[in-house]
């Protein structure tokens, strides 16, 4: 039925679930929700398990001076569930795709901005989007909630209770998942991969210009996981001296990877290499969806395609 309906009674929906009211929807969200009824089902959710609130923002943060309140900043327990029309299900576990924003940004911007949805449909995985809001509109890599151990794994818990109750899916299992981070974005990733849980199930994880630091946390998940890592690092934003930096760890490691420039880049390379650091001309902010670079990332993981 919520297929057939495609664009989805958002405050329904969240009412028969049992979460939280449903939140007031930003123009944008609207906006948004239109241009995508023909790709899918934008779901705005008030999720527990959000990032924020939290009790280190409680008081809000400060940043180089400037001060970040709690209000309109550390507030907001938004979670963005994007449930493409292509999606079906084929076994007894649900497939998610996370993606985790950088500095100074909002959901729907980054929705309105990233060309995120457009980019997933086209790569047509049977896969489910997520995109939780961090810090709003703030200088702060930290995500609350899913720094904690098993922070992640509480948050999927509950996305999945929802979507299996308003009938979109049909298992409470997740499959294979995704990470994929912009910027600040990369904080969050690293500590879902040392301890939020569902370690083994995170099959990829993306990096658009946000190697910054916790080089250690992303080592010793490729040591023990076979997953595939993918980082693109840019001239201007930061993360050159990082990247370069964790690529002669592996090297002294003797842990195999690639190095290339983005030109040079192909769906074989992409498919082949399970370590791959990238070197992209873009600006920093461009480098998510000037080249469409996340879709080429999921256009050739593992995930499976939509029958």
């Amino acid at each position: 039925m919520w297929r057939v309906l495609g664009l989805i009674n958002l405050w329904l929906l969240l009412t028969i679930s049992g979460v939280e009211a449903a939140p007031k929807r930003s123009s944008v969200f609207q906006q948004l929700e239109k241009k995508y009824i023909k790709m899918g089902s934008l779901i705005v959710a008030p999720l527990k398990n959000a990032p924020f609130p939290h009790s280190a923002r409680d008081s809000g943060y400060t940043y180089k001076s400037e001060f970040y309140p709690f209000k309109g900043h550390y507030d907001d327990n938004t979670v963005v569930i994007f449930f493409p029309h292509h999606y079906r299900i084929i076994e007894d576990k649900v497939d998610l795709v996370f993606y985790f924003h950088g500095w100074h940004n909002r959901v729907d911007s980054v929705l309105a901005v990233f060309q995120l949805v457009e980019q997933f449909c086209q790569a047509k995985r049977n896969a489910i989007l997520v995109i939780p809001q961090g810090p709003k509109l703030a200088p702060d890599s930290f995500f609350g909630k899913l720094e904690e151990p098993a922070g992640f794994k509480n948050l999927v818990d509950e996305i999945l209770r929802m979507l299996l109750f308003v009938g979109l899916t049909e298992s409470l299992v997740p499959g294979d998942i995704v990470l994929a981070g912009h910027s600040g974005g990369y904080r969050v990733i690293a500590y879902i991969l040392l301890h939020g849980g569902y370690q083994a199930n995170i099959k990829e994880v993306y990096l658009f210009d946000g190697l910054y630091a916790q080089i250690e946390k992303y080592a010793y998940w490729l040591d023990h996981q076979p997953g595939r890592f993918v980082n693109i690092f840019t001239d201007q934003g930061g993360t050159r001296q990082t990247s370069q930096d964790f690529m002669q760890d592996l090297r002294a490691w003797k842990i195999p990877f690639s190095e290339l420039e983005e030109a040079n880049l192909t769906d074989d390379l992409l498919k082949s290499q399970r370590i791959l650091f990238i070197h992209s001309p873009l600006e920093h902010n461009t480098v998510v969806y000037q080249t469409q670079n996340f879709y080429r990332l999921l256009n050739t993981s593992r995930l499976r395609v939509a029958p």
